[in-house]
């Protein structure tokens, strides 16, 4: 059944039109509610934008990471290492001109040789995207948002001498491998600076604006 929307042509409601006094307000909110405690202050602003990119506030309480993730990734961004994203929607979330050195952004899922690899190995072409960009995983950022197929075989590459990211930003989102997929690195024990937020819950968003506070510490907005 479908329930029709009545218009009250009399009602005109008022909203905030001024973005920066918008971004001010939600920062302030976040701040507020946020729970941020059992997370270093170099990860406060990273929390407060994951959080602002998903309007859950109690996601920040829920963030696990090992390791300094800000500085390793905002060291590995100065020197102008890429971002390497696990789908394009992470890729386009990441806004360019914070980046400080005009830094690659990377999506192994528009190379040629994806679909192959995906074929050969019987895996997804997020997984076998990981691999056709292996060459370029050693000192990137690496920010997934959307497959846990793309985390397990990262953690697989590296538990196996490959090439060593500076960082990663794990936020696999989903049903099926996705909070396996985080746990998974949390166990690891990679001695690789990480933040991801454990469970099913996760996403393009609050990857991208992960990638975004770690790039432009000082900026508050996605």
């Amino acid at each position: 059944m479908t329930v029709p929307l009545v218009l009250n042509e009399a009602a005109t409601p008022t909203y905030d039109r001024d973005p920066a006094a918008i971004y001010a307000r939600s920062f302030a909110i976040i701040r507020a509610e946020a729970p941020l405690g059992h997370l270093p202050d170099s990860l406060h602003g990273v929390a407060i934008r994951v959080v602002h990119a998903c309007g859950m506030v109690d996601i920040a309480g829920r963030l696990a990471f090992q390791g300094d993730v800000a500085g390793a990734g905002r060291a590995a961004l100065a020197a102008g290492a890429p971002v390497i994203a696990d789908c394009r929607m992470v890729a386009s979330g990441v806004i360019r001109r914070r980046l400080p050195a005009g830094n690659a952004v990377l999506c192994g899922l528009d190379d040629p040789r994806t679909d192959r690899l995906a074929a050969a190995n019987g895996t997804t072409r997020s997984a076998a995207a990981i691999d056709a960009l292996g060459d370029r995983i050693a000192g990137a950022v690496v920010a997934i948002g959307n497959a846990p197929t793309a985390l397990f075989r990262l953690i697989e590459i590296i538990t196996a001498g490959g090439p060593r990211p500076a960082a990663i930003l794990a936020f696999p989102v989903g049903f099926v491998g996705a909070a396996e997929s985080k746990q998974a690195l949390i166990d690891a024990g990679l001695a690789i600076p990480c933040l991801t937020l454990p469970g099913r819950m996760g996403g393009s968003a609050m990857a991208s604006a992960a990638v975004n506070a770690i790039a432009a510490p000082n900026e508050e907005a996605l």
